[in-house]
């Protein structure tokens, strides 16, 4: 049985085209697709599967499927830290081009990426890539340098949060519209077909590799980021943090509207939030206070660290924070009792069970480790020890989880509002591990600056307010 792995997002529908092209004859393969099972008149019996982008090249490396198409920059990610994987590139298929490109704010005097070295004494670098990001500093041989791994939204950290970041667009002039000046250019990439090393040897995958024939590759034309004038040299273009100014990080993505209505009820004015143009500093008319818009899954680690006060985050990703890091500072300040979702565990609802402690029945006699898929790897690895699971591995993904069971996962910790989505893919929950909503969070009262903790005070009881007139 030949084991293939199929890219959701942005990659679908040209993916779908080519195996069209193919001959792959493939019974659902589209954005509306209900299902992340897949069949092929030309390979019947094959095992293919819709899985997120960035989860490709970690399932194929692992042995779990012999081929799949993904972005080369997930290629790049994992081999940066594990050059010796069992992962192949194959093809350049031609489609889904994009660049990584380092960027710097418009106020930073960096024009090229060898100025840092003279500029910065300690080189911050956000992305979503930070084993690339590590590559990029090791090339430059910058000496002091911290790389923060970011869910997404790199664009927004520049210039209080970091100096450089390293980020995914089509041209510079995409980076540009941003807010950001390009200084380098780290990778170009686009779609590629990837094998397991051991399933080219002892699998006959000729056919697949065959019948994926790249399309013509179109030549990149790079647009000239907006010129932007530099800070005077000698100037590291940070921003000092001001005495008595909060800086409150609020989410981005689907959370804004229940976050907008919060704020309004509380009497608290934001302009541009949510923002058509993806503006990630939208002003306050509460004074004293300076907003930022980053991932919810980000929001535990930069209010630790101390880059901002307060934000706005879900209890699950605090959790799973404290879980990590048991002497953090984080603390919630209120529960904002919106964004309800259950923790759970979930498990394939085939083989009977609904309850935890049935495990022990099933797994009776195998010496296999039990294999867990999750976004929440802090919260599965106590759930597991808790439940004394006996030997486990937990598989990080980037979504799209209800597609691991059985095959590569046996159970998932996952979220869930109404349990449909989890019934709908044959699925069952087992245990519910705790209740999450949206919440504030802060640091413990350890603060020397009296006029911050007085503004941090007043926006609790603003929010309490607007919470108690819902």
């Amino acid at each position: 049985m030949l084991r293939i792995a199929l890219p959701k997002g942005p990659l679908l529908a040209e993916t779908a085209g080519l195996l069209d092209k193919g001959g792959w004859e493939l019974d659902d393969y589209s954005k509306n697709a209900r299902l992340y099972r897949l069949k092929a008149a030309k390979y019947p019996g094959s095992q293919i599967k819709i899985l997120q982008d960035k989860d490709i090249p970690i399932q194929v490396s692992t042995g779990n499927y012999d081929v799949g198409i993904c972005s080369f920059e997930w290629v790049e990610e994992l081999t940066s830290r594990y050059p010796s994987s069992s992962l192949v590139s194959l093809k350049r298929l031609g489609y889904g081009n994009k660049t990584l490109f380092a960027a710097v704010s418009p106020c930073s005097p960096v024009r090229q990426a060898s100025d840092l070295h003279n500029i910065f004494k300690e080189v911050r670098i956000a992305s979503e890539y930070p084993n690339i990001a590590q590559e990029f500093a090791a090339g430059l041989r910058l000496r002091h340098f911290l790389i923060f791994p970011v869910w997404g939204g790199a664009e927004g950290y520049p210039p209080d949060d970091a100096d450089v970041v390293i980020l995914s667009a089509e041209n510079a002039g995409e980076v540009a519209a941003r807010g950001l000046k390009t200084i380098a250019t780290v990778l170009q990439s686009e779609a590629v077909l990837i094998a397991n090393r051991e399933s080219l040897v002892s699998r006959d995958i000729s056919g697949i590799i065959s019948s994926i024939q790249p399309g013509q590759v179109p030549e990149r034309t790079a647009s000239a980021a907006t010129g932007v004038a530099a800070a005077s040299a000698g100037h590291s273009g940070r921003k000092e943090e001001k005495t008595g100014i909060v800086r409150l990080a609020l989410p981005d993505g689907h959370q804004q509207a229940h976050v907008r209505k919060i704020l309004d009820r509380a009497g608290i004015d934001i302009q541009d939030y949510p923002s058509p143009d993806g503006n990630r500093r939208p002003a306050s008319g509460m004074d004293g206070i300076s907003i930022k818009v980053i991932r919810p899954q980000d929001m535990p680690l930069q209010v630790a660290n101390g880059r901002f006060d307060v934000a706005i985050t879900g209890r699950d990703w605090l959790v799973d924070h404290l879980y990590q890091f048991p002497t953090s500072p984080l603390v919630e300040l209120l529960d904002l009792k919106y964004g309800k979702v259950r923790i759970v565990a979930v498990v394939d609802g085939k083989i009977g069970i609904d309850s935890v402690r049935q495990l022990e029945n099933v797994r009776t006699g195998t010496q296999a480790p039990y294999r867990i898929a999750t976004e929440y790897i802090n919260i599965a690895d106590r759930y597991a020890q808790e439940k004394r699971l006996g030997r486990y591995c937990i598989i990080p993904t980037w979504g799209a989880t209800e597609a691991f069971i059985p095959e590569d996962a046996d159970m998932l910790i996952e979220n869930t509002e109404t349990g449909g989505t989890i019934a709908r893919h044959n699925l069952s929950i087992v245990d519910t591990l705790f209740i999450s909503t949206a919440c504030l969070i802060g640091r413990k009262k350890e603060s020397s600056d009296p006029a911050r903790d007085r503004i941090i005070g007043n926006l609790v009881e603003l929010l309490q307010k607007g919470l108690e007139e819902d």
